[in-house]
């Protein structure tokens, strides 16, 4: 049974890598850089419980070419959300008629773009709990836990066996959708953490990033009830006790929360290690995720939309990192037009 990684990323090489240590039958699809660099770096993959492992470069089947998508039995999608209608063209193109695509993606909407242009293949959402940090030479780190989280399905247990020994076990859930936004609230701190600067560790250990996040995700899930949908419990809390929980003082948080910051000191979100790149993120597919969903209830979101605006800035290069209580200034200050891009941060703040 071959597996495809469609997208070869953070997260696709290490998932990708993984199971090619574990003995599957892999090809990571990507583009020409990341290819020269496993090449020449080779690949190593650790985590924060010091697993290691080593893998010639020379020995990973990585292609640029999306034909090979057409040996695929398994297809697992790690492109960026903005990417996913392009790469559903290029599954539909090459790929078998029996092939699964599994979505590894972040955001909540990118199972259905899929299945809307494959509608003659079996498409199921996936979520990736952890983060992966490219590091020095090639080296990909696991930073965070989590076990993949798939939308359950009877075409999924031939595969357990293959994912249980990469160390990547299968969790298979009914209500993925409710999965999904569980997740997404969790994510909001991707630009959070994004404008700190810091490791994530570093950022959740400080009251003022954490009652940023706190407000971001309280104003999601006073959307998410405006419009009927119950995030499920993905973390050690529940979505409703969370903003009480990173609203507590450094002292009390690192006792009732020491399990939120069991988080290797080097993990940092993909949103970061994005800007740091100069890539597009994916801030539109996270908290604008909120933005749009609140816009379609007649609601508006102001925090999340702030945050919005602060990472395209960012991504412009015109942002800089933000002290926790100036960011929470600039998020809680009273509301201002939908789409307004001109957020000004004063230097004396």
């Amino acid at each position: 049974m071959k597996i495809v990684v469609f997208g070869a990323g953070s997260i696709g090489v290490y998932i990708g890598g993984s199971l090619f240590a574990a003995g599957a039958d892999v090809v990571l699809v990507g583009r020409a850089r990341m290819a020269e660099r496993i090449a020449r770096d080779g690949l190593l993959l650790t985590d924060l419980r010091g697993r290691s492992i080593e893998v010639d470069g020379a020995r990973i089947p990585y292609t640029e070419d999306p034909g090979a998508l057409g040996d695929a039995d398994l297809i697992l999608v790690t492109v960026k959300s903005a990417d996913t209608a392009t790469a559903a063209d290029a599954i539909h193109a090459y790929a078998k008629p029996a092939a699964i695509v599994l979505s590894l993606q972040n955001g909540v909407g990118n199972a259905d773009v899929l299945r809307e242009r494959l509608s003659g293949l079996v498409v199921l959402g996936g979520m990736v709990p952890f983060n992966v940090v490219q590091m020095e030479g090639g080296r990909f780190h696991r930073g965070t836990e989590g076990e993949l989280t798939v939308e359950a399905s009877p075409m999924i247990g031939a595969w357990q066996a293959i994912f249980e020994a990469a160390h990547l076990p299968l969790v298979e859930r009914s209500d993925f959708a409710a999965v999904q936004w569980g997740k997404l609230l969790l994510n909001l701190n991707n630009p959070v953490n994004a404008l700190s600067g810091l490791p994530l560790k570093a950022e959740l250990s400080q009251h003022a990033y954490r009652r940023c996040l706190a407000l971001l995700i309280d104003e999601a899930l006073a959307v998410l009830q405006a419009g009927g949908i119950a995030p499920a419990k993905v973390a050690k809390v529940s979505p409703r006790m969370l903003p009480k929980l990173l609203r507590l003082p450094d002292w009390l948080f690192k006792r009732v929360a020491a399990t939120m910051l069991r988080i290797d000191p080097e993990a940092r979100s993909s949103m970061w290690e994005d800007l740091q790149a100069g890539r597009r993120t994916e801030i539109d597919y996270l908290n604008g995720a909120v933005v749009t969903l609140a816009r379609s209830l007649g609601r508006q979101a102001p925090a999340n939309q702030r945050i919005v605006e602060l990472i395209r800035r960012a991504e412009q290069h015109k942002g800089k990192e933000l002290d926790g209580d100036v960011l929470y200034r600039v998020l809680s200050t009273p509301a201002i037009g939908a789409g307004n891009s001109s957020i000004r941060v004063s230097s004396g703040q």
